[in-house]
């Protein structure tokens, strides 16, 4: 190969097949993380409301971590079989066992704390695993065949 010669294509292959997204962020890239959440999650099945309530509650996790986790985190957004997750993570002082284990809605005319339980409610599943050196939230929905012909 000389100078001239044109470079050879090369492939890159994803660590996961399945991998959508894998982006870290702040509070400047929360609104396009949030279009680009919106697009992937339409490609792999998802529309209408269904899409609109994953797609709010990816955006409550990514808002905490910026506002409660250190002012940054990550997200990874796949697909596995029939269901798409989204893993959201921050490098923060953690929540608490008593904030976690709190359920009920909030007040209405709260002002904040709305985050972890929209994220829950508008998802199929959530878990959470916290310390005091961060918190990592996974939420999870459904994706089947039928939705993933809608949203083609």
């Amino acid at each position: 190969m000389t100078n001239a010669d044109p470079p050879t294509p090369r492939t890159v292959v994803p660590i996961e097949s399945s991998l959508l997204i894998a982006e870290a962020f702040d509070q400047a890239q929360v609104t396009e993380l949030r279009h680009s959440v919106t697009s992937c999650a339409h490609a792999a099945g998802l529309g209408g409301q269904r899409l609109d309530d994953f797609v709010l509650a990816v955006n409550e996790l990514i808002t905490n971590a910026v506002r409660h986790g250190g002012g940054q985190g990550s997200l990874r957004l796949w697909r596995r079989s029939d269901e798409l997750v989204c893993e959201v993570a921050d490098h923060g002082r953690g929540i608490s066992a008593q904030r976690l284990g709190d359920r009920s809605r909030p007040a209405a005319d709260t002002a904040g704390g709305w985050g972890l339980w929209l994220a829950r409610e508008l998802s199929d599943a959530m878990e959470v695993e916290t310390s005091a050196a961060g918190t990592t939230v996974r939420i999870s929905t459904a994706v089947t065949a039928e939705r993933r012909a809608r949203a083609e």
